[in-house]
């Protein structure tokens, strides 16, 4: 460990405008999915990675590690998206002692048509005025970090 416990000044600065992007960033997302879709935000992500899937369906275990939540967080917002109609639970053919989430049609026509307005609001507030070689360092700096995260939470 190293004998310096506080951040130089640049990585004072890095960090504290890393923080302003994930405090304020998920409300701003949060915000518009709520008030274009009546969706939260978690709710869609869960929808999306369900449409993105092959037959629209994932183990709920599977889904909450791409989710990176709880099965009990997953659960209550399917849940939710049960009783719109957006989701089914089903008992997995391959594996009886799991049960896999299946967006319906109704389901996928809410994230066709809840996605056009959500990528817009990403665009304007991660992407605008970020050159390729931006979104690059994005994507290294970002995929670094996660790395570093998953690794952390295995052991």
């Amino acid at each position: 460990m190293d004998a310096n416990p506080w951040l130089d000044e640049a990585e004072q600065r890095a960090w504290r405008e890393l923080a302003a992007v994930f405090l304020r960033l998920p409300g701003a997302l949060e915000t518009q999915l709520q008030r274009d879709a009546g969706l939260s935000h978690f709710e869609y992500w869960v929808m999306a990675l369900l449409s993105e899937a092959d037959g629209r369906a994932r183990r709920l275990r599977d889904l909450a590690d791409q989710a990176n939540c709880s099965l009990s967080r997953l659960s209550h917002v399917v849940t939710r998206l049960e009783r719109r109609g957006w989701v089914q639970r089903h008992p997995d053919p391959d594996d009886a002692r799991s049960t896999r989430a299946v967006l319906t049609d109704a389901g996928y026509g809410k994230v066709v048509e809840s996605a056009p307005g959500h990528v817009a609001a990403v665009r304007a507030l991660v992407f605008a005025d970020l050159d390729e070689r931006d979104v690059a360092a994005l994507e290294r700096v970002c995929g670094i970090i996660a790395a570093r995260l998953d690794r952390s939470s295995d052991g």
